[in-house]
Order: C-alpha cells, then sequence, then structure tokens
C-alpha cells in the first residue's frame, strides 16, 4: 500500500524533491533556539530566518506578556519550515526549560554571568538550547536559576550588548560552523527526517487538508 509520505510526495516537482532531500541532511536538533517572551516581531522573525539559514530546526517561544507574531517580510516564510514550539501563561519559562531538560537538552543561557565562557569555548558535544531573552532586560530570574551553562559574545565597544536578532545570527553561525567541522553526531535521525520531510511536503501543497482526506477515502 502507497503511504501517505509517497502519495503527497507525487505532487512535489522534483526539484522540490531534490531540494528537500538536500535540505534535510544539513538539519540539526542538537541545537535549539528558545525565545523568552520577546515582544518585538521584526526580532523573532530574524531569529526565526537566521534558524532556517542555519539549519536549527525547533525554536521554542515562551509568551508571557508578548504574544508570538512574524513579519513576514523579515522572516522570508521561514516559521513553515521550522518545528515552532509555544509555551504559554505564568508558568512559561518553567514549562519551556523542563520540558528540554526532561528531553536531555541542556539550558544555555545568552548573557554575562560569573560563570560565563566565551561561546567560541562552549562545550557542543552533547545537545543544547540557546535562550535569547526580552528586548530590553534579557533573560528572566528564572532561566538564571535553572541554566545549566551562560555564555556571551566578545565585544570590543562601547555599547553593552548586541540587538537580540544580530546576537542569536552570531552565535548561531559560531556555532554551526563547529558542529559541522566536528566528529560530533548532530544530524537527525532516520524517524525524525522522515517526520520533517512528512511535514515539508504538507507545506508544500496547496489545499494538503483535501487532498489528505481523499488518499485516506481511497485507502478504505
Amino acid at each position: 500500500m502507497e503511504s501517505l509520505f509517497e502519495f503527497l510526495q507525487s505532487f512535489l516537482s522534483p526539484e522540490r524533491k531534490a531540494l528537500f532531500d538536500k535540505l534535510i541532511l544539513e538539519r540539526t536538533q542538537h541545537m535549539q533556539v528558545v525565545l523568552e517572551d520577546l515582544y518585538q516581531p521584526h526580532n523573532i522573525s530574524a531569529v526565526l530566518r537566521s534558524s532556517d539559514c542555519f539549519g536549527v530546526h525547533k525554536v521554542h517561544i515562551i509568551e508571557k506578556k508578548h504574544p508570538f507574531a512574524v513579519k513576514k517580510k523579515v522572516s522570508l516564510g521561514s516559521s513553515k519550515w521550522l518545528d515552532i514550539q509555544r509555551y504559554h501563561g505564568e508558568n512559561a519559562t518553567l514549562d519551556c526549560i523542563r520540558t528540554l531538560k526532561q528531553q536531555g537538552v541542556r539550558i544555555v543561557a545568552t548573557t554575562p554571568h560569573i560563570r560565563d565562557q566565551y561561546i567560541r569555548n562552549f562545550d557542543i558535544s552533547t545537545p543544547f538550547a540557546l535562550v535569547f531573552g526580552t528586548e530590553i532586560d534579557g533573560i528572566s530570574q528564572e532561566v538564571m536559576e535553572e541554566a545549566d551553562e551562560f555564555v556571551k559574545i566578545p565585544m570590543h565597544g562601547f555599547t553593552e550588548s548586541f540587538n537580540i536578532s544580530v546576537a542569536a545570527a552570531i552565535s548561531l553561525y559560531d556555532l554551526s560552523q563547529r558542529l559541522r567541522e566536528s566528529d560530533i553526531n548532530w544530524r537527525l535521525r532516520p524517524e525524525e527526517e522522515h517526520e520533517i520531510l512528512l511535514q515539508w511536503t504538507k507545506n508544500s501543497i496547496k489545499g494538503v487538508e483535501g487532498i489528505i482526506q481523499r488518499y485516506y477515502e481511497r485507502e478504505v
């Protein structure tokens, strides 16, 4: 019996299928991104775009005071290619952190701290999630208390910090390059590849829900 994945793939052009097959090999969940209560849509959108460009597949959005919003002109549709996990409410930060820790993912806060280290020296051997805080206040006290490690970007000017989207882009570039140059097994497992390819395929087909319904009706 033809699988749903095979059925949906028949609606894609050979060029699109070849692109998916190429890009899935560059995707990783070894490194993930957490955005804590960002309120400027263009910053969120820029981080999503950088995540996609550097092959980071999972982005966690913590929404306490500020709802998740994307500027399409900035993100350029990158959100449809990512796995975006959203956490709402007063306990959103802890819910996100505990979910990641249960999955064996280290929580890495991007902020100067007494135990911090430069991002170039950070140990990337086991899975980790970079946490970026709000545009004005940075990461919350909850993140400070729950973080496993702290990293910072070297700066040599008068300004105290980078814009959040710039900090994310610099961090993801440095760490993704190091991962790809290492012997670390940072790539997706076969079952993860299949799940993501299926979702990408669905996202590429107009009226996909009706097509899926016809598939199941055909198989009855």
